[in-house]
């Protein structure tokens, strides 16, 4: 997790989310840890599908965010710090979160409880249970993360821009704050 936290160095808990794999015939489930490191919310490392495949979360128990981006394409080829849109969805239990095809999502635990989300990723044979085939963790990576961070500012969430995207278009931060 340290590429792809705003305070790489900060102390946090070794394991930030548990994941168990469905395969094909079941949904995967995960539960994320509460709390920050840094003042960042614990979150999932992110990802970005290098297929058309939609996929949907449905929000078991807690609260939390879900973030979405979808990068510009140039001349066929995804630009990994230019965000064409991005999106933040508070979440709670019962929610369901459509995602879709090609656009970057990671979620994230604001509560002070478990966060536990419910999805339908597929791991195919063949595929590493932590990096599965159809998932692009590179361009994350690289980024050190999403466009913006979510970070705890007086017990609420607040958004904290990532420095190394050079273009962000359409954002809709559902009500959170920005701060420098």
């Amino acid at each position: 997790m340290r590429e792809v936290l705003m305070s790489p160095d900060a102390a946090g808990p070794a394991l930030h989310y548990h994941m168990i794999r469905g395969g094909s015939e079941k949904r995967n489930i995960t539960v994320w840890e509460s709390g920050t490191v840094g003042g960042e919310y614990i979150k999932a490392y992110g990802h970005y599908h290098v297929d058309d495949l939609p996929e949907t979360y449905w929000i078991i128990e807690g609260e939390g965010i879900v973030l979405l981006q979808k990068l510009v394409v140039e001349n066929g080829v995804s630009e990994p710090d230019k965000v064409e849109e991005f999106k933040v969805l508070k979440v709670k239990a019962g929610d369901e979160v459509k995602i879709p095809a090609r656009w970057g999502h990671l979620a994230l635990n604001t509560g002070k409880t478990w966060f536990v989300t419910a999805d339908d990723s597929p791991l195919e044979i063949g595929d590493s249970v932590s990096m599965p085939k159809h998932a692009d963790y590179s361009m994350v990576q690289k980024m050190r993360g999403f466009a913006y961070y979510v970070v705890e500012k007086d017990g609420a969430p607040v958004l904290v821009a990532n420095p190394l995207y050079k273009e962000v278009g359409t954002m809709n931060f559902s009500g959170l704050p920005l701060i420098d």
